[in-house]
């Protein structure tokens, strides 16, 4: 924070002036003019690292309200000065109902001035109990009570050190002195930086873990016997948090409950504030939802940081090293964030991926789901990488934030020859998006089912409902990619006539039943009624070639329309043939990166593919890296139970 505004408060002849003039000269003056002028403090005048750049002081006169209250509209914090049993009883009376009419929530410093007049000496610790104590409890906006004196200069600067504390780190959003324990919205944040520093999850914060801890939060190191003493402290507080193995979660917001009691207030917020916290204790919006510019026909995918840290956070989750995260497992890995992403929800994850044979989410299937949240809504997953506490390696004491975790793709070119608008072809891509379209019972979702490698169920079933599905796709040379697959269900008509949908896919998979005689007509009424659809790359596929192909109703066989499109015949797939399921997906990527030999209307001419084939190829090294990382891992786990 740059600068605050210090307004002070109170009933003519407590002392106002008198408190910021010592406070200025270091010394009591008895002469001074009756309304002070603002004064600015620089920071360098306090010893208090935590001190804003500046502090501005404003006196005031309790006879002039209406400057009283121009004044609080523009301040920071309240420094609300009484000195004797009238003006004390006046601060419940007249002027916190008197802010609170105004509607500011301001934090208030109350300060009995004139500690030099008590007539006994322990008279001090008679007043806390009697006075402060209780207005404290009895207002939330008091942050903070003190008694001083600006004739003996005591405990002046520490009044103002308190102003500037409340606003800077203010103990109102941490702690509930009537119910003395942290507020539910400190502890939910303390126990995601727990969570977050139990970087083996063990449930306790080892050595180690509470050092490195100390260190981002407060950029110094603990020595073992400071430790020892924290440890020491919290055992005799609340037996048992502190042990061999490290403080546990219960410790660990223990000691910040102890923190908070002891007026530790920058210590908590030492804390939150490394871990991105806001004064609401809210995660900060630029770390949640930082700005980037994706130009259009660009696209966004994972960077090798991204897969490195979704792979290290399965490993870390898969507790029994089966090769897949069960339900438990999943829980306690969403458990710093909102749960799992709704639009994973909406599309009933994890039935969007490759699964083992309990229907536990895989590694492979882990990462292709990422991929395809990261290439349909960035955003989501920047969000998520932010409250699983993602940070670069490399740019520790930086705030590198979270798109370094993501890249962007080089922007898609449009093409033009003969008069036709063709998409160019794309070299850095790893993730495409496919559109499956098709007769209702055709086969679309058998051939999404067998995508995923699941059995698929003779019985049909209306996909009423938009299904998604995403698999890695290895392509000739070893190379891999992942492939999204789309059924529209009745969102069919909407998507199809919207461009930006249109936009966002690379390639069509148009099916029909090759054993139903009325099935490809209903293509060619597709063509017809959405033109839109000639401008993206288009793979026209034969379903269940399994059973007895049959002669189609309509003006033009299959083979014969695809030729008259200048388009490759349609490949005859079944699901339960393996090899023709790989072929389909390979052409469909293929057509996806090389829009021009799978555009309707093209021609074909003899290209040079040599300088369009191998930096695709060369651009899917870091997903097939990560593949190859998920396949590993789940044979070594089917080993291990064996």
């Amino acid at each position: 924070m740059d600068s605050i505004r210090v307004v002070i408060c109170g009933d003519e002849g407590v002392g106002k002036s008198s408190l910021i003039t010592t406070l200025v000269k270091e010394k009591f003056v008895p002469s001074i003019q009756h309304l002070i002028p603002p004064i600015s403090i620089p920071k360098d005048f306090s010893g208090s690292p935590y001190s804003p750049k500046s502090s501005v002081l404003i006196d005031t006169l309790s006879s002039d309200l209406n400057n009283v209250q121009d004044q609080i509209r523009q301040a920071d914090v309240i420094w609300l000065v009484y000195s004797d049993r009238y003006t004390y009883e006046r601060i419940s009376l007249y002027w916190i109902p008197m802010f609170r009419s105004m509607g500011v929530n301001l934090p208030i410093v109350l300060c009995n001035n004139k500690s030099d007049l008590d007539e006994l000496p322990d008279e001090s610790e008679s007043i806390l109990n009697e006075e402060l104590i209780p207005l404290l409890k009895e207002f939330k906006e008091i942050e903070a009570c003190i008694r001083c004196s600006a004739k003996e200069n005591y405990n002046v600067n520490q009044a103002f050190y308190l102003c500037q504390r409340a606003v800077t780190h203010p103990i109102a959003p941490l702690y509930d002195y009537k119910e003395s324990n942290l507020k539910p919205l400190a502890l939910n944040a303390l126990k995601r930086v727990f969570y977050l520093c139990d970087t083996d999850q063990d449930g306790y914060l080892n050595d180690a873990e509470f050092l490195q801890l100390q260190l981002k939060c407060f950029h110094k190191s603990l020595d073992i016997n400071e430790l020892n003493t924290i440890k020491m402290t919290l055992n005799s507080a609340l037996p048992g948090t502190a042990t061999e193995r490290g403080i546990t979660e219960e410790g660990f917001l223990a000691l910040n409950k102890l923190y908070a009691e002891s007026g530790r207030h920058e210590t908590i917020w030492g804390i939150l504030r490394a871990f991105h916290y806001t004064d609401s204790l809210s995660i900060d919006d630029k770390i949640l939802y930082p700005k980037i510019d994706v130009p259009h026909g660009s696209s966004v995918e994972l960077s090798p940081n991204g897969y490195r840290f979704l792979v290290d956070l399965f490993l870390l989750f898969d507790k029994d090293n089966d090769g897949g995260l069960n339900d438990e497992e999943l829980n306690q890995l969403f458990y710093p964030t909102p749960g799992v992403p709704r639009s994973w929800q909406e599309f009933n994850f994890p039935r969007t991926v490759v699964c083992n044979e309990q229907g536990y989410v895989t590694l492979q299937g882990w990462l292709a789901q990422w991929s395809m949240t990261t290439f349909l809504d960035y955003k989501t997953t920047l969000a998520y990488l932010g409250y699983f506490g993602y940070e670069d390696k490399s740019t520790i004491g930086k705030v590198s934030g979270t798109t370094t975790a993501l890249r962007i793709t080089k922007p898609r070119k449009v093409r033009k020859r003969n008069g036709k608008v063709y998409r160019g072809s794309v070299s850095d891509r790893t993730v495409f998006n496919c559109f499956i379209l098709g007769a209702p019972g055709c086969g679309k979702t058998s051939l999404m089912e067998s995508f995923l490698g699941r059995q698929y169920s003779e019985v049909y079933s209306p996909t009423i409902q938009r299904s998604i599905a995403v698999n890695n796709v290895e392509l000739i040379g070893g190379k891999q990619c992942y492939l999204i697959l789309e059924e529209l269900g009745e969102l069919e008509p909407a998507i199809l006539e919207n461009s930006s949908k249109l936009d966002s896919c690379d390639v069509i998979c148009l099916a029909y039943d090759s054993s139903d005689p009325e099935s490809f007509q209903h293509l060619i009424e597709l063509r017809r009624l959405y033109p839109k659809l000639d401008s993206i790359p288009m793979v026209f596929v034969a379903l269940k070639a399994d059973l007895d192909k049959q002669q189609q109703r309509c003006d033009i066989q299959p083979e014969n329309y695809t030729r008259s499109l200048f388009l490759p015949p349609p490949l005859h797939i079944s699901s339960s043939w393996a090899s023709s399921l790989t072929e389909l997906l390979v052409q469909l990527v293929n057509s996806a990166a090389e829009p021009r030999s799978a555009t309707s209307g093209l021609e074909p001419e003899p290209i040079d593919t040599e300088g369009l084939v191998n930096p695709f190829l060369i651009g899917c090294g870091a997903v097939g890296f990560m593949v190859i990382v998920s396949v590993w891992y789940l044979r070594k786990s089917i080993v291990g139970e064996r």
